[in-house]
């Protein structure tokens, strides 16, 4: 590690899935613009050439495309470490910058320019602060963690590095990440959304016992209109709640659900034991707090029986369903209904 060793956050959208931590690289978009190694190495160069290709673009835009354009390419440098809050499955995931850029013209995310990574670790959200979540939710697609870094160092083993945060930006930085109206709105809109996701995965992981998860589980399939009951505590084969339309559970279908409290990525094994349990007119249905394997996640898709929730739907479900919720589980997840802008994004 350097003495000038800078901690870097970089945003991607969901549509990337896991492609960056399997490839080991982090990108950036603005395909229309080619080659970004080709602009000459200077913040003015980078403005002329967005607003060239994006003749439409705001004003307060053109400095904050630019200004992260140029800070992906000349700013990062080699063993710089990188924060890659995953839109796909709610991990954070920690890296170190390996110094080798590339582009690759034509690549099926739309994310041509890359940065190679070598990933030090992949954490549950649950695992941080709010505050630093709060920090890595910047709508910016590339920029420096400062307050909370020291935090994520040390979730990777790193704490204790020697760290540069930059003391406060340059006039110059301040400019660059200056937004228009629209952007900053749908900034603090995201920021809100990811913050309540948050609170509430957090609260269930921390205020419910693995038991008491399927109970909560089982009602919140009952506020859907579903007969629901837990299964016992040991020889359900995998199973831990059953519910279905009928009162008394004679006529199809019948669902089968497994619950899982935790934050971690489910593997396909664990799907697969619940399909073992499946007889005619049965379906599946797996609930967890994190995300799902890749493996298990081509399973749901090519068997029909089965369904996948994971935590950020789940959270959906109890947004839908609150207000029929029995008052301890509401004690248990405080919320009140606001309204925030609804911006197109991109």
């Amino acid at each position: 590690m350097t003495s000038d060793l800078t901690v870097w956050g970089i945003h991607m959208g969901a549509h990337v899935a896991d492609r960056p931590i399997e490839g080991g690289y982090v990108a950036i978009g603005w395909k229309e613009m080619g080659d970004l190694r080709k602009i000459a190495p200077n913040r003015e160069a980078f403005k002329d050439a967005v607003a060239k290709t994006y003749p439409d673009r705001k004003a307060g835009a053109i400095p904050v495309d630019a200004g992260t354009m140029f800070k992906f390419l000349h700013e990062i440098k080699s063993g710089d470490i990188v924060i890659y809050p995953s839109k796909t499955d709610r991990m954070v995931n920690l890296g170190r910058f390996m110094g080798e850029l590339s582009y690759i013209e034509d690549n099926e995310d739309d994310y041509p320019t890359r940065q190679k990574v070598e990933w030090l670790g992949h954490f549950p959200r649950d695992e941080f602060s709010q505050s630093a979540l709060h920090e890595i939710g910047s709508f910016i697609t590339v920029f420096r963690v400062r307050k909370h870094a020291e935090e994520f160092l040390t979730k990777a083993s790193l704490g204790g590095a020697p760290v540069s945060l930059l003391p406060k930006q340059a006039p110059s930085e301040n400019q660059d990440e200056i937004t228009d109206d629209d952007r900053a709105t749908l900034s603090a809109t995201m920021q809100a959304e990811a913050s309540a996701d948050d609170f509430v995965i957090k609260r269930l992981m921390t205020e419910l016992s693995g038991h008491q998860f399927e109970e909560f589980v089982a009602h919140l399939l009952e506020c859907m209109g579903y007969t629901a009951r837990v299964t016992p505590k040991s020889g359900d084969g995998g199973v831990d709640v059953i519910a279905h339309m009928d009162p008394l559970g004679f006529q199809p279908p019948i669902v089968k659900v497994q619950c899982k409290r935790t934050t971690n990525q489910t593997p396909r094994p664990d799907v697969d034991q619940l399909l073992g349990t499946l007889g005619d007119g049965e379906y599946g249905l797996f609930i967890n707090l994190g995300s799902y394997a890749r493996g298990a996640v081509e399973l749901e898709r090519n068997r029909a029986k089965l369904r996948l929730i994971n935590g950020e739907q789940l959270v959906e479900l109890i947004f839908e369903h609150y207000g029929k919720l029995v008052p301890r589980y509401r004690a248990i997840i405080p919320l009140k209904q606001i309204f925030v802008p609804d911006l197109p994004q991109g």
